[in-house]
């Protein structure tokens, strides 16, 4: 069984012929962004707009992902889809899909555009850019990021690797939200537990690169609230407290 999808736009002209099949992305040749055991991702330019072509050859670390639960290529596809609907800023998906053989899965890919012009929050903590020292500008970006984070944490589920690198910024300067495989649901206390540690892998990076003050204007733009309570200096310490002897 095979599952090949074009969304519009893409589905019609030169992105239709270039992506029309799970046979014809993985022949794909393009400039390798990254590689791991489970998938690679390469860039392609079509008609002058890049796309990120993510193919994936394992379901994913976990053996059952093959033949029970979803693989991460599908599960990638629709917490983007998903968390677009929701009104998180995500790169645009133009193709996804996926091969099954007798129930075992074989490969699948996923295709976004690019965001012109826009760079990891990562990269720039690594360059030292002064848009970290710009108060404007982290006035500008840092609600965006506190919610996204909320929007993901309100319906019940959690990113479980919201990094820095994970966050694009652009030049307006507008947010966007990458790389959710892992996303998913939680339940009661696990959900708890997950928000955490969401919370303290932003933090993780932030504390060095952020003032305290900054950082506070973060968690009170995430919670929605003008002052800290007490359940508030609570989940503080827990995040603060999450990554101790770990670094």
């Amino acid at each position: 069984m095979s599952i090949w999808r074009l969304l519009p736009p893409y589905d019609d002209g030169e992105t239709a012929r270039v992506f029309h099949s799970l046979d014809a992305v993985f022949a794909l040749r393009g400039e390798q962004v990254s590689h791991d055991p489970q998938s690679e991702t390469i860039r392609v330019n079509i008609g002058g707009t890049v796309y990120y072509v993510k193919r994936y050859r394992r379901a994913g670390k976990n053996p059952l992902r093959r033949w029970l639960l979803r693989p991460r290529v599908q599960a990638e596809w629709e917490n983007l889809i998903m968390f677009a609907s929701w009104g998180i800023a995500c790169p645009p998906v133009a193709a996804y899909g996926l091969e099954r053989r007798a129930g075992l899965f074989m490969r699948g890919a996923l295709i976004t555009r690019e965001q012109a012009g826009a760079v990891d929050l990562a990269r720039l903590a690594c360059e030292g850019d002064p848009r970290l020292r710009d108060r404007a500008w982290l006035a500008a970006v840092i609600p965006q990021v506190a919610q996204i984070a909320r929007t993901i944490h309100e319906h019940g589920f959690t990113h479980n690797d919201l990094k820095w690198r994970n966050l694009l910024v652009d030049s307006t300067p507008a947010l966007y939200l990458i790389d959710c495989p892992g996303a998913e649901r939680w339940p009661g206390p696990f959900l708890r537990y997950r928000i955490v540690k969401d919370l303290a892998c932003l933090d993780k990076v932030a504390k060095y690169q952020l003032s305290r003050a900054w950082r506070l204007r973060f968690f009170l733009a995430y919670t929605g609230r003008l002052r800290l309570n007490a359940n508030d200096k609570r989940m503080i310490r827990r995040i603060l407290r999450f990554f101790e002897g770990r670094e």
